[in-house]
């Protein structure tokens, strides 16, 4: 039987909180939503992007600089709060089976490194139901595109999304993240904080007999330019994938500049992984014919969806 000292309670402390960081360390080279999301530090209750609809361009210097007004668009994301904890049996202490608790620490770790990841796909799968920053679904029928750059004049209906009138299908995204802002914005406020409460004057340790050890973070995710995406449950084949790749490429800018859209993320559900597959990486078609998309796009399947 352990005698329960500080000793032990701080070797205890650092072996959990060393779990923990090692689990964290090694699922983070795992995740995904690095791939998909800007990662924008944060340090206040949310973040106004209200620069969010406005593509600056290079002009011709003749007389002054033209300088355009960011759109005020008013787009917030608000971070929230989020924790897990685990609780020890102060008994658990004494009777030397904190080893039955290793595990839960690592695991605690490794879903903090992943929890990003829940955000990110979370948000994509509910694009055509949640605004972005011109009011519209981030994947919608009628973005409104201006045939002015300022913005003016009557706009233009434009879609980033393909959905069949009958037998949809599960969806799957083309994503252009080769720009600075990623189509998912991940907002950082805190990073995750392992924190143990473990003093005998512990509210918990006095009523409950319980050690707690929890972690706690601030973040939130959000979209960027809906241009940069686009959502199809149209069956995923090479007809209707050149269709979407061909949509997104003609996207423009307010005024009618051509964006330079080029889309290099194809994210499926895991039903859809085989189909991905063959698009992006087979040599050949099931013709024969060469397969001129392969290499084209990288394929991220994730369970979220």
């Amino acid at each position: 039987m352990a005698i329960i000292t500080p000793a032990l309670i701080t070797a205890l402390q650092t072996g959990f909180r060393k779990e923990f960081q090692g689990a964290y360390d090694a699922a983070r080279a795992e995740a995904q939503y690095q791939k998909l999301a800007t990662i924008v530090p944060s340090t206040t209750a949310s973040n106004t992007y209200g620069w969010l609809g406005d593509f600056p361009d290079f002009n011709e210097w003749v007389g002054d600089r033209v300088a355009r007004d960011m759109a005020a668009h008013g787009y917030s994301i608000s971070n929230r709060d989020y924790e897990s904890t685990v609780s020890v049996k102060r008994t658990a202490i004494e009777d030397d089976q904190v080893g039955i608790y290793t595990p839960m620490m690592a695991h605690m770790g490794q879903m903090a490194a992943l929890f990003p990841d829940r955000l990110v796909f979370d948000l994509l799968k509910a694009g055509d139901v949640t605004p972005c920053y011109d009011g519209q679904n981030f994947f919608d029928t009628d973005h409104p595109v201006y045939p002015n750059a300022a913005g003016s004049g009557t706009a233009v209906a434009v879609s980033n999304v393909d959905v069949p009138t009958t037998g949809a299908g599960p969806a799957w995204y083309l994503l252009d993240t080769r720009n600075v802002l990623k189509p998912v914005i991940f907002q950082d406020r805190k990073k995750p904080e392992f924190t143990a409460m473990t003093k005998s004057d512990d509210e918990a340790v006095f009523v409950s007999n319980v050690h707690r050890y929890g972690v706690d973070m601030r973040c939130s995710a959000g979209y960027g330019f809906w241009q940069q995406g686009f959502m199809s449950k149209q069956a995923l084949d090479v007809a209707n994938f050149n269709s979407a790749y061909a949509r997104m490429m003609r996207f423009t800018a307010d005024g009618g500049r051509p964006l330079g859209v080029k889309p290099n993320v194809l994210v499926v559900p895991p039903e859809l992984r085989a189909a991905a597959l063959d698009i992006a990486m087979a040599e050949r078609m099931a013709n024969g014919q060469t397969n001129t998309n392969r290499g084209l796009v990288e394929v991220i399947v994730s369970s979220r969806l």
